[in-house]
């Protein structure tokens, strides 16, 4: 762990580590399509996009934890309402499905169109089908938001689906090599803590800045 401790400066440092990763001249002349599943993440998209002519967008989702336990995610929905659940945990908690699906229900009316509608003014999440997809995180410490927005992503058809952070755990590598066409990262870390410890500089993505990169987006 110390091994990786405070190993990226910040997400613009982060960014030009995975454009050393990325395979940036095929990203531009196949149009790939950039996918935020967090705020992070949005941030270093909208880096690593730069002045290219990429799209780009924000996948919401939202995570549904545990009746005993509010940092336990058990499930995350996604905005078309896919919805994974780690059943595991499910199961080890004697928590039952309709509680998550109803949980699930409740977060996508309640938040995720609300963030649709703040963020990006109502509109639909951008056409995907047929096209090349880069979902794009700042790290990952159990990998729900990528593995939601695979099941979400892979739903509209897309031609190919890429996963990408400057950080991830080992596991959450192997767990979505079988479902994405490739996996990119900077560092793969085996005992992987939280993605906070691994940046010397991590402020929150706030509310104005979220808004502002989708606005110069959605026009």
């Amino acid at each position: 762990m110390q091994k990786y401790k405070n190993i990226l400066k910040d997400r613009t440092q982060a960014a030009n580590k995975l454009k050393e990763i990325l395979p940036m001249q095929k990203l531009k002349e196949e149009n790939w399509i950039f996918v935020a599943v967090s705020p992070g993440g949005l941030e270093i998209a909208h880096i690593i996009k730069g002045n290219l002519r990429n799209k780009l967008d924000y996948l919401f989702s939202e995570p549904i934890l545990a009746p005993n336990n509010a940092e336990c995610e058990i499930a995350r929905v996604s905005e078309n309402e896919d919805i994974v659940i780690i059943d595991e945990l499910a199961r080890s908690f004697d928590i039952q499905y309709d509680y998550i699906y109803g949980e699930a229900h409740r977060k996508h009316e309640e938040k995720i169109l609300s963030h649709i509608y703040q963020y990006r003014k109502g509109k639909p999440f951008i056409d995907i089908q047929d096209k090349v997809v880069l979902l794009l995180d700042e790290g990952a410490e159990t990998g729900m938001k990528f593995t939601t927005a695979i099941k979400s992503v892979l739903g509209m058809k897309p031609k190919a689906v890429y996963a990408a952070a400057p950080i991830l755990p080992t596991t959450v590598i192997e767990n979505l090599e079988p479902f994405a066409d490739e996996v990119f990262f900077a560092y793969n870390i085996d005992d992987y803590v939280e993605t906070a410890l691994y940046y010397n500089n991590l402020p929150p993505v706030n509310e104005e800045r979220i808004e502002k990169i989708l606005g110069e987006e959605i026009k």
